[in-house]
This record gives structure tokens, sequence and C-alpha cells, in this order.
């Protein structure tokens, strides 16, 4: 499965009410690690059906930044059943963001 970007109008639909947990990711594209964890995140995505795969671009979508607090990016949130369940800041590995989900 391919990585979704979502934004204010897909936000409802591609995240909250999705039937699968969701991995979202929050990012920029000035952000050095940011750059160094999306080769990761589209692994992830390629590897589980079972997780929906979104990005947030922060720049593009600071309404949804500010919704859900982001301070430092990259930050990733686990979703499941519109909640956050699971959240993660800074670059980690591929086994760290898998233990989280």
């Amino acid at each position: 499965m391919s990585v979704l970007a979502v934004n204010k109008s897909n936000f409802q639909k591609e995240v909250l009410e999705s039937d699968r947990t969701v991995l979202l990711d929050f990012w920029a594209s000035w952000c050095g690690p940011c750059k160094s964890i999306a080769p990761i995140i589209d692994e992830i995505a390629a590897e589980n059906s079972k997780i929906k795969v979104c990005k947030v671009n922060i720049d593009e979508e600071q309404e949804l930044a500010e919704q859900f607090n982001i301070m430092s990016i990259p930050t990733l949130l686990l979703v499941k059943d519109g909640n956050v369940v699971n959240q993660s800041v800074g670059l980690k590995t591929k086994n760290q963001i898998l233990e989280m989900l």
C-alpha cells in the first residue's frame, strides 16, 4: 500500500474514520530527519496492509499540526478508531517504528 498525503479536507475520512489503524507522519520538506525517515515510512506502508500510512506536510497543513500539538518533526502518531494511541518524536529506526505499531 502506498503512503497517502492528507490535508484538512480529507483528514476526517482518511484518518479519523479509517477502518484500519493509521500511522500518521507529520513532516516538512526542509527537515533533514524527515527526509531520512521517509524511505522507512514508505517501506512500512508497502509491507503492512493492515496499517494505513498517511503524511501531513506541516507547512501546508498548519491547522492539523496545531490540532495535534506538533512541536517537533518528524512526529509519528498512531491513530486507532479516531484516537491517538501512540506517539513518537524524532528520527527512529524501522524496528522502533514497528514496535510502536
